[in-house]
């Protein structure tokens, strides 16, 4: 027995409506320009970007002392910190959008451990995690070179 035709009229614009949406996904997939994690909307995960060069130091940043940059939440230490981001971000943001320098030189995307960076030629590199950090170590300046290359056509795939 048949389905009215209405009714599979019906079911058929539901097929073409999810597969339109299923289209849509890989667009909407594309790497975020800044790297934040998926349950909050923080730039290097909330630590202050101008400490790294200040303290030399990865120094948590504070909620009361926040900016809106490049669709990223950034938190400091101090409003000293905050308004010299505002005045000169480009600066103090880390290379390649805040994902792990080895992973881009690699040609991958990654996370960081806001503990594990560089400060190379006045520029913020941050690592994964301890153990990629001391492999970008041995090879920094070659990771670098290759990272710049590979950065920003990495985005989208």
């Amino acid at each position: 027995m048949s389905s009215p035709p209405s009714h599979r009229n019906g079911s058929l614009r539901l097929l073409l409506l999810g597969l339109a949406l299923l289209a849509a996904i890989p667009a909407a997939r594309a790497a975020d320009p800044i790297y934040t994690t998926w349950y909050n909307n923080l730039a290097i995960k909330g630590y202050d970007a101008v400490a790294y060069f200040t303290e030399d130091a990865a120094v948590k940043g504070d909620k009361k002392w926040r900016t809106d940059w490049r669709g990223a939440e950034w938190r400091f230490s101090s409003r000293e910190n905050l308004e010299a981001f505002q005045a000169a971000p480009e600066k103090y943001a880390p290379q390649h959008g805040g994902y792990c320098a080895w992973a881009v030189a690699n040609d991958k995307l990654a996370g960081i451990d806001p503990a594990q960076f560089s400060v190379v030629d006045n520029k913020l590199y941050l690592n994964y995690n301890r153990d990629i950090q001391n492999k970008w170590l041995l090879e920094r300046d070659k990771l670098i070179e290759a990272a710049d290359k590979n950065w920003p056509a990495l985005l989208d795939r």
